[in-house]
């Protein structure tokens, strides 16, 4: 059997979003795993200067480059074009990590859904493409199967697009554990990212993009009821990630009553400073109004640091019920919450541990197999 591997989303455009991160591990992952004597082989489409530099392209045993001049044109490889190369490469059927093609009768296709964020979420927290919006929407009525994060984001695809739960599989994501671990971070290399973001050494951590959905403003307000208390007011609060929809308004959130060097804003980060802003922090908090499955949540467990988090959509789910969480619309509740998880050592220690061991539960290994699996399915 022969798997075209859409590669579209490896692009260095979508670099430091969720979607590629995924797209690139199980690349690496079906890269590393296959040999020529197995009976499935993949085909990726490479060209000069279009995927990200971190990946190798080459081919591999049971994976075959092929160079194809049509990956800048986006639209037209979502339109078919990507299709064609699939059927014209020998392919029996096409995997698109993301709704980035649209199913074509030429060949059939499984495509990762990730959420129902556009369906469920208003214009003002997260930007609406009619385009994207379309996409999405021929990708699940078409796919031969539906791919997608967690059961809650399952039952929110059948309910948006009408699909029957046969042809929704639910496959966990996974995370570096090569970097997200709970191995101190080398003191000198610390030091001087700390000096350059103008971090110091107690302070409550998010990490992902800064943007409305992953409701910051509510987090920065919450932030400001606990720094009022005497004993809370050496802590940052520190929101690690690049600037997504709505950073604007979240930045001008943080300058209402604070000092500049109150709440750090980091950019992206590269992976090891990441881990290493993750594993200093006296808490991790995340917030968010909406996740299809939330890698943040998972690092910043694997990474042994307290964490809470919201009671929205697949959190509870992929933390296993585990942590205390909050209402994400209720700024006293999360500032309670947080409240309690810096000063509670007995319940610091039960987050910790309680994250610990959900998070050993997660790999890409893991995932790449299971999602393999379903490809066969769709195949046959």
């Amino acid at each position: 059997m022969v798997i075209a591997f859409d590669t579209l989303l490896l692009s260095k455009r979508y670099r430091h979003s969720g979607i590629h991160e995924y797209a690139k591990n199980l690349f690496r992952e079906f890269r590393t795993s296959l040999t020529d004597r197995d009976s499935i082989s993949f085909r990726h489409f490479v060209q000069a200067n279009y995927g990200d530099e971190n990946l190798e392209w080459h081919s591999t045993p049971g994976c075959q480059a092929i160079d194809t001049p049509f990956l800048r044109f986006r639209r037209l490889w979502q339109l078919g074009v990507g299709s064609l190369a699939a059927r014209a490469a020998g392919a029996d059927i096409i995997f698109s990590p993301g709704p980035a093609i649209l199913p074509s009768p030429m060949i059939p296709a499984v495509v990762t859904i990730h959420d129902a964020m556009p369906a469920k979420l208003p214009a003002s927290i997260i930007p609406k493409s009619a385009v994207a919006k379309s996409t999405a929407w021929v990708a699940a009525k078409w796919s031969r199967r539906v791919l997608t994060d967690s059961e809650s984001s399952k039952h929110d695809l059948i309910e948006v697009y009408g699909l029957g739960s046969e042809k929704v599989s639910v496959v966990y994501l996974g995370y570096d554990r090569e970097q997200f671990n709970t191995r101190p971070p080398d003191p000198e290399k610390k030091r001087r990212l700390f000096a350059n973001k103008g971090i110091r050494h107690e302070y409550i951590l998010h990490h992902g993009m800064v943007q409305h959905r992953k409701n910051l403003a509510r987090l920065i307000q919450a932030y400001r009821i606990l720094r009022k208390k005497n004993s809370m007011k050496y802590l940052q609060l520190v929101l690690a990630g690049g600037m997504g929809w709505g950073a604007d308004e979240i930045r001008r959130e943080a300058r209402l009553d604070f000092a500049a060097d109150d709440v750090i804003f980091t950019e992206s980060l590269a992976a090891e400073d990441l881990a290493t802003v993750i594993k200093s922090a006296n808490l991790c908090v995340i917030p968010s109004l909406y996740e299809g499955f939330c890698l943040p949540l998972i690092e910043a467990m694997a990474c042994g640091i307290p964490t809470i988090a919201s009671n929205s959509s697949s959190i509870p789910e992929v933390s296993a019920g585990k942590l205390r969480y909050f209402d994400p619309l209720a700024i006293e509740d999360i500032a309670a919450q947080m409240e309690r998880a810096l000063t509670d050592t007995e319940l610091r220690e039960e987050l910790r541990d309680a994250g610990l061991k959900r998070a050993s539960a997660f790999s890409w290994r893991r995932c790449a197999q299971e999602t393999l699996r379903v490809l066969q399915q769709a195949a046959a």
